[in-house]
């Protein structure tokens, strides 16, 4: 048995992924905070009771679980953020007006979610407590672009679609949960002969009204021709959009009213981001009003979440600086220059002797000498 090979779909993140991980962490977190939101860091794992509240079957299936060997209770290793981060807000922050936080951090998924996807995601996300209005959701979307745009990802666009719209609908043609939920599921995926069949003897005008939603998407002109082919029921949905689409003009924003996911979660306006490169989504989110009712305080509630490996791994901007090599003996002065140097943002290597023609590997590609008393930086030649 080979020990170290590990897990399917766990991998190690070797240095040049990992710099260019951290660098994004940092620049988005950084972003973030310039926005007023604030850094949280929740536990990898709490009891099942608290990490599933909220999220219904959605999460329960992708969560790797365990007995607690102090409590002899279940314990779940989070495979969402999100739910951990409305705890804080509703259980431990009780804050009266409008809380923002961020986050980053690993999650654990049972099976991957899609090809070649690891099951362990790192996850980075922001979401905004307290505000019910349509402003929360143009916020949080802007953030996103932003985001994404300072991850220099190529051909981005944002699909925006509505549970509410698609609840109204079927509450007004009477469907029981069971079949709210099986139609949910055949939107998700544009399954539009399994959706006829599921809707052959619904009232007219909620089949008319369902199957139309499959083929409302593209840009802004989607939403007037949802108001003709959809019922007036609908209206304040679409006052919504149009909104959001008045406030976001110029961002690659697009309409999807059938582009809809968490069944059991969201609740009014969801979104989900694409770029060149990768055939899923490399971010998610929506509004999820009223989870923290588990925890005593149904606050408002919208937000998302990045796969922060995804986009790493997608990113035009990388970062190809690389470290100086310091000499070998020290002394004083020496250590005055690298102290210098790495003020101003440099990566300085200690040449430690007896490595000679192995400092590339370190990702040396400069070294500091003495030359007539004075420190130079030159291109450093290993060959």
């Amino acid at each position: 048995m080979m020990r170290w090979i590990l897990p399917e779909a766990i991998e190690d993140i070797l240095p040049p992924e990992a710099r260019q991980l951290e660098a994004l962490r940092r620049r988005l977190l950084d972003a973030f905070a310039v926005h007023g939101y604030e850094f949280v860091v929740p536990p990898l794992l709490e009891y099942v009771e608290s990490l599933l509240t909220g999220s219904g079957r959605d999460l329960d299936l992708r969560t790797f679980k365990l007995v607690d060997q102090l409590s002899g209770r279940t314990m779940g290793v989070r495979a969402d953020i999100t739910p951990q981060v409305a705890r804080i807000d509703a259980h431990l922050l009780g804050r009266k007006g409008v809380t923002r936080l961020c986050y980053c951090g690993s999650v654990l998924h049972t099976l991957p979610a899609g090809f070649n996807a690891s099951r362990e995601p790192m996850q980075i996300g922001a979401e905004l407590y307290g505000h019910g209005g349509v402003e929360a959701d143009i916020e949080i979307v802007r953030l996103l672009a932003d985001a994404l745009a300072l991850a220099g990802l190529k051909e981005l666009r944002i699909d925006v679609g509505h549970v509410g719209l698609f609840r109204v609908l079927t509450a007004a043609a009477g469907f029981d949960a069971e079949a709210e939920e099986e139609l949910f599921a055949l939107l998700q995926v544009k399954d539009v002969p399994s959706l006829q069949a599921k809707l052959a003897n619904a009232p007219e005008a909620a089949r008319n009204a369902l199957l139309a939603l499959p083929g409302l998407y593209g840009g802004r002109e989607v939403l007037a021709k949802a108001r003709q082919c959809l019922p007036a029921d609908v209206a304040p949905q679409l006052d919504d959009l149009e909104r959001l689409a008045d406030s976001l003009a110029g961002l690659p924003v697009s309409f999807d009213l059938s582009d809809l996911r968490g069944y059991h979660y969201h609740s009014g306006i969801v979104f989900a981001a694409y770029c060149d490169g990768s055939a899923a989504a490399v971010a998610l989110g929506g509004r999820y009003d009223k989870v923290g009712q588990a925890w005593g305080r149904g606050r408002a509630a919208t937000g998302f979440s990045i796969d922060l490996r995804e986009i790493a791994r997608l990113s035009t901007v990388v970062n190809t600086k690389g470290a100086i090599l310091a000499p070998w003996p020290e002394d004083d002065r020496l250590h005055g220059e690298v102290a210098k140097l790495r003020s101003a943002g440099e990566t300085v290597v200690m040449a430690l002797p007896g490595h000679e023609g192995t400092w590339n590997e370190a990702g040396c590609d400069r070294k500091l000498s003495l030359c007539n008393g004075q420190w130079i930086i030159e291109a450093l030649d290993e060959h």
